[in-house]
């Protein structure tokens, strides 16, 4: 007899340690996916079903949902939320904001309209932000700009006004930012120019005004900028030399603004330049010689300014082959 209560309490403890082995999902990103769930519609809601986020046992996750790994004895919680390309319509859905272990939020490829909530700044660890290809309106949140761990911020291709907020410059871990085909307004905020690690940077098709000298006023900006693109937009005034200083710069799209003057010999000298577009401007003068000696310059794009009538460009229309497929977002 006191055999069998001993093995039944061994069976038990068995039992319970097995229970514990599989972390449940936190009650509070629990609750913030349900809401969430309530709101986006029939086409991510049926592969939510089950009462834990995360899965359990040998059940997988709800799509689009990675979770923090199996440690017994603690709860999981939402590292990653990818919904993109999924028809979710209405507007962006403030819960997302409560989940607060986030490392990536995709929600691109949607149709989310109204603004960013400022409350986005909650999301402390978030290293990825990619709500590119929505509808979404008004200013972009300054809030934004205390996500210190941010890498990675896609808001192009949406209907966003205002002007870009200052206190992205506080984004030291920053290494792409792209904002272009919006409505934003205003000048370039200088602070931009101060972000160590910042890679690509494209503010094209937007309403900014302002000089490409403002730009680059601070000694020692852009450090580690490759691709830069300020193409379709209000910038006046010439093309200063100190350019020359972002060295790693391999493309500039300075196309379809209203710039003047010369073009100055120093930009030749960048030694990974390789994609220079001038076109639609009002630039004047001759193309330096050191341009068309230049060892990696592919493509030079001068149509439709007032240089002398002998400039010609080189370089022929076609498909860039991109080895960095981050430059597609």
């Amino acid at each position: 007899m006191e055999c069998t209560r001993i093995f039944l309490l061994l069976c038990v403890s068995l039992l319970l340690l097995l229970s514990t082995a599989y972390s449940r999902t936190l009650k509070r990103d629990v609750k913030a996916l349900n809401d969430i769930k309530g709101s986006l519609g029939w086409k991510v809601v049926y592969a939510w079903v089950g009462d834990d986020p995360c899965g359990e046992g040998d059940v997988a996750p709800w799509a689009g949902i990675t979770c923090s790994p199996r440690v017994q004895g603690e709860y999981r919680v939402i590292t990653e939320l990818e919904l993109f390309g999924v028809s979710i319509v209405g507007p962006f859905p403030t819960s997302v904001t409560n989940l607060l272990d986030l490392k990536k939020l995709d929600l691109h490829g949607n149709k989310l309209t109204g603004s960013i909530p400022p409350q986005i700044g909650r999301l402390k660890n978030l290293e990825t932000l990619n709500l590119r290809w929505n509808k979404l309106q008004d200013q972009i949140p300054p809030e934004i700009g205390e996500l210190k761990k941010l890498k990675n911020l896609y808001l192009s291709f949406n209907n966003l006004k205002g002007p870009i907020p200052k206190e992205l410059g506080n984004l030291m871990e920053l290494r792409y930012l792209y904002l272009h085909e919006n409505r934003l307004t205003g000048r370039v905020p200088q602070d931009i120019g101060s972000l160590p690690n910042l890679r690509h940077l494209d503010l094209s098709n937007n309403h900014l005004v302002g000089t490409l000298r403002e730009l680059i006023r601070n000694e020692g900006c852009f450090p580690s900028l490759r691709y830069l693109y300020l193409n379709d937009n209000w910038l006046t005034g010439g093309i200063p030399s100190g350019l020359a200083q972002i060295g790693n710069l391999e493309i500039l799209y300075l196309s379809h603004n209203k710039l003047i003057g010369p073009v100055p010999e120093a930009l030749a000298f960048l030694p990974r330049l390789t994609y220079l577009y001038l076109n639609n401007n009002m630039l004047t003068g001759r193309i330096p010689e050191p341009f068309y000696q230049h060892q990696t310059l592919k493509e030079l794009y001068i149509e439709g300014n007032n240089f002398s009538p002998s400039v010609k460009p080189f370089g022929v229309h076609r498909t860039m082959e991109l080895s960095d497929t981050e430059f597609l977002f």
